[in-house]
C-alpha cells in the first residue's frame, strides 16, 4: 500500500519526532511505500530517514519553488508546479493518508482531503495521529460541525450523523494508526 505521511517540514519537539520514527518504521516493515512532501527538513527528514533505515521506499512530491531543498536519495521524486497539483498528485499517488502533527500546510491538506472524501472524490482512509493531544482542538472543532450538520456528508447516504466516524480517524500513537489502516484498507 502506499501511503501519505502529511507533516511538517519544520524541527519539532523530540514527542512529535518518536512518533514519526514509529511510524515510518511501522509502515516500512511492513512493506508499505511512503508517499510524502520529499523535502529533506524537519518531520520529513526524520520520515525519510527512519523509512530507509528499515528497507522502505520512499515517493517525493515535492514542487518546484522549493526543490532545492528535496531529498537527494530517495526511489523518486516529482516536482509539481504549486500547492495545489502538489495535493492532487500526493492523492492520486497514495491508497491511504495518515497525517502526523504539522503546521498550516498540514492542516490545509488534512482539511481538504477530508471534504474530498465527504464529496465523494476519494475513498481513501484517513488517519489522524493525536500525538500529545495535538489535534485535540481540531477534533473538537470537527466534533461540532457533525453536531450541527456542517460536515460533508454525501458519500455516506445519510443526512448528517456519524458523518465524522466515517470521514476522519483520530489515534493516539503510530501503532494504532497501523491498525486502523488494516481496518479501513481500501
Amino acid at each position: 500500500m502506499r501511503v501519505w505521511i502529511s507533516c511538517s517540514a519544520n524541527d519539532v519537539r523530540e514527542v512529535y519526532i518518536r512518533a514519526a520514527r514509529r511510524l515510518a518504521a511501522l509502515l516500512a516493515e511492513a512493506g508499505h511505500t511512503i508517499v510524502y512532501g520529499g523535502v529533506d527538513l524537519g518531520l520529513m527528514k526524520v520520515i525519510a530517514d527512519e523509512a530507509q533505515r528499515h528497507g522502505g521506499k520512499l515517493i517525493g512530491v515535492s514542487m518546484e519553488q522549493i526543490k532545492l531543498f528535496n531529498r537527494p536519495d530517495i526511489d523518486e521524486i516529482i516536482n509539481a508546479k504549486d500547492l495545489a497539483e502538489r495535493k492532487a498528485i500526493l492523492l492520486q499517488r497514495c491508497d491511504a493518508i495518515i497525517v502526523l502533527v504539522g503546521g498550516i500546510g498540514t492542516l490545509d491538506e488534512a482539511t481538504e482531503m477530508i471534504e474530498h472524501r465527504g464529496r465523494n472524490r476519494h475513498r481513501k482512509p484517513i488517519i489522524i495521529v493525536n500525538t500529545d493531544g495535538y489535534y485535540y482542538g481540531l477534533r473538537t472543532q470537527l466534533a461540532r460541525m457533525e453536531r450541527e450538520g456542517f460536515l460533508p456528508a454525501a458519500e455516506l447516504g445519510e443526512q448528517h450523523s456519524a458523518a465524522l466516524a466515517r470521514l476522519v480517524r483520530f489515534v493516539a500513537t503510530p501503532d494504532l494508526a497501523l491498525s486502523a489502516l488494516a481496518d479501513d484498507a481500501p
